[in-house]
């Protein structure tokens, strides 16, 4: 079966990350390995990977060349760093700049951008997004689904969920311990 994940801000071929987000890499080329190799250990040929957004800058390299050696079927959420040549790459599954859907009984709002407000808020549903680079204060059910915060990683939505006592608790009250002898 499967497994669906969710990244962004890969910034692939762009050597700005190292310097603007301090990314631990002495060059681009092993930052870019590293990105590939880390996708790959988890994605495999059949998953489906949604990435939001600011995938890679076609200064040294091609959407085919690249793109190409991540494995799984690609969605793409647009993000403000997506020139039209990634864009328009034939192997993307889907590209669009917003999309709402349901996953393991969670209804997802998935953009490049956080969100103040978003579709079925008050009904628990969940906003992913990035280009915050992990810089930005959550809401409750808003998560950052780029490298950054996630450990270079793609993540799947269980992670993602179990990743915040904040976002467990938006979505499953805990109630106090009643304390010892009470039954």
């Amino acid at each position: 079966m499967p497994t669906t994940y969710f990244t962004s801000d890969t910034h692939f071929d762009d050597p700005r990350v190292l310097r603007i987000d301090r990314r631990p890499f002495a060059d681009l080329d092993l930052h870019d390995e590293t990105l590939i190799r880390n996708w790959n250990e988890r994605v495999k040929e059949d998953d489906e990977v949604f990435h939001l957004g600011d995938v890679m800058s076609t200064r040294r390299s091609s959407p085919e060349t690249l793109l190409a050696r991540l494995n799984g079927r690609k969605h793409l959420i647009v993000g403000n760093n997506d020139p039209q040549m990634v864009q328009d790459w034939p192997g993307w599954a889907s590209v669009r700049s917003y999309l709402e859907m349901e996953l393991d009984g969670h209804f997802l709002i998935l953009c490049h951008y956080p969100f103040r407000t978003w579709n079925r808020m008050g009904k628990g549903s969940v906003n992913l997004h990035g280009h915050s680079h992990g810089r930005l204060k959550p809401m409750p059910r808003q998560f950052d689904v780029g490298v950054d915060p996630q450990a270079l990683y793609p993540v799947t939505l269980a992670e993602i969920l179990a990743s915040r006592t904040r976002g467990r608790k938006a979505t499953a009250p805990v109630r106090p311990d009643p304390g010892p002898g009470s039954a």
